[in-house]
């Protein structure tokens, strides 16, 4: 059993010799870095152990063990009881004998990413790195490779940064139900183990939910957490939803702590990613999963959505969203001060489907003729216009947003002010409101003078002319895609 003593030592020692202390007070210094601003747009992937069911979700391994669910009956009819099959028996089909991460990152650049985010280890507690703490790692078991560190170096030499994701606080009850059935979790069980410790598992909107993680657990999660940044010193760390459990509040002040002071020791920057106020406000970046705000923010944050609207991971009945509409909600987002990690779920042998590269494909092909319009852009006067409504919170991506050509998005960038379509008229004629003429009167609106109006992907000049209902545009360009407007303003 891997001794934790001596990291935690160490932990203490990093933080003590660094600018940021373990309390909120020191940690509301941390300032988003530009780098991060700027990007806007990034990759998530799930992939491992539960993508070889190719069944349900990513929690298959929590499913599968739940008595009369369909995991559980797909494991049944497919694998066998779980005494003799559980989910550990999945680790020799792991082989990945296709994955090639030059090909992967040789992809997400073509999607226009500036950075990638690997999940390092989910809830079923198998790592996707090398680890001196547990031997369930994909290094030494399933591929045998040292994923994560694998896609860094791709990764870097494509010009993209590399993040990393932990869900390692959910396996506290990650795997509890197996305890309920004559199954392959079985007690005794100690650190180190792959299904410990497959506790009850709790309330989820209870934060005081017993029973309460231990604090062997909790520094197992530190002491995880922290030989990823030790490692592979990631530019981005991103949390799921358990952390902000009320037995976390003094891991995740140490965590933070000891990844900022690592970056300043580095010449680094840092950036962690978390829900529902896990973290004190302005001391890491907000994310909204599978969501969006209706209105911009004064503060960065970030959405994380995935590809297909029923999974994180691949599985044989995906529900693929067209590129169409996530290039609106990337413009959407943009011009309201966040950014969008979007997932994708490569199959178990290493492969990326061919749904999944049609979209991300989509979505370059838009970026390489538009993406001055999001790229190291910042926020203008109002985000946009427009009659269609966003449903603001988590778990909102499902729901059909059915744009028009009256919705505006706005960003600015380069010295210039860019309004994005997010639907082509039928006709070719646009009229941007917020753009009218005004009168001296009304201090509250634009007033700017309007010098040149270009179509981005389009030779051709617009018409356009302007008057006290708005900045009326016509063009010949037509798409399935947002147009976007480059405005020259004085």
């Amino acid at each position: 059993m891997y001794d934790l003593k001596p990291y935690l030592a160490k932990i203490d020692q990093v933080i003590e010799n660094g600018p940021f202390r373990d309390s909120w007070e020191s940690l509301s210094a941390y300032r988003v870095p530009q780098w991060y601003r700027n990007a806007k747009f990034g990759i998530f992937i799930h992939w491992g152990i539960y993508s070889v069911p190719s069944f349900g979700s990513e929690w298959y391994s929590r499913n599968m063990y739940i008595q009369g669910s369909p995991e559980y009956e797909h494991h049944i009819k497919t694998y066998g009881e779980h005494r003799d099959f559980g989910y550990k028996d999945f680790i020799p089909m792991f082989t990945a004998d296709k994955f090639d991460p030059d090909s992967w990152a040789s992809l997400f650049a073509e999607a226009g990413a500036k950075y990638v985010v690997p999940v390092a280890e989910h809830h079923d507690g198998f790592q996707m790195y090398r680890s001196e703490i547990s031997h369930w790692n994909a290094y030494e078991m399933g591929p045998k490779r040292d994923v994560l560190g694998e896609l860094k170096e791709s990764f870097a030499r494509n010009g993209m940064r590399t993040g990393a994701s932990s869900h390692r606080v959910e396996h506290w009850f990650f795997m509890g139900h197996g305890k309920e059935f004559d199954s392959d979790i079985k007690e005794p069980m100690e650190r180190g183990d792959f299904y410990w410790p497959a506790m009850p598992e709790p309330n989820h909107q209870d934060l005081f939910s017993e029973p309460v993680p231990t604090e062997e657990y909790l520094q197992d999660w530190l002491v995880r957490t922290c030989e990823i940044i030790d490692r592979y010193r990631p530019s981005i760390l991103y949390f799921d939803w358990w952390i902000q459990h009320s037995s976390v509040k003094p891991y995740l002040k140490k965590l933070a702590a000891y990844y900022y002071n690592r970056a300043a020791e580095w010449g680094t920057d840092a950036v962690i990613t978390y829900k529902h106020d896990a973290f004190r406000f302005g001391t890491a970046v907000p994310d909204v999963e599978r969501g969006q705000f209706a209105d911009v923010k004064p503060y960065f944050w970030q959405t994380d959505t995935a590809i297909a609207l029923n999974s994180w991971c691949y599985t044989e009945n995906n529900q693929f969203r067209p590129y169409e509409d996530l290039i609106c909600d990337l413009v959407d987002i943009v011009s309201k001060n966040g950014c969008l990690l979007l997932n994708v779920g490569p199959k178990a042998d290493g492969t990326i489907s061919e749904e999944d590269e049609k979209v991300l494909r989509g979505i370059g092909a838009w970026l390489r003729v538009n993406g001055e319009a999001v790229y190291n852009t910042s926020v203008w006067r109002t985000y946009g216009e427009g009659p269609t409504k966003i449903v603001e919170g988590q778990f909102s991506d499902g729901i059909k947003k059915n744009f028009t050509s009256e919705d505006i998005r706005f960003t600015v960038g380069g010295g210039y002010l860019y309004a994005t379509a997010l639907r082509c008229s039928e006709d070719g004629r646009y009229c941007i409101r917020s753009l009218a003429e005004q009168d001296a009167s009304r201090l509250a609106n634009f007033h700017g003078i309007i010098r040149n109006v270009e179509v981005l992907g389009c030779e051709e000049a617009p018409e356009w002319s302007r008057d006290q209902e708005g900045l009326h545009i016509h063009t010949g360009l037509r798409s399935n895609t947002p147009i976007v407007f480059r405005i020259t303003v004085d």
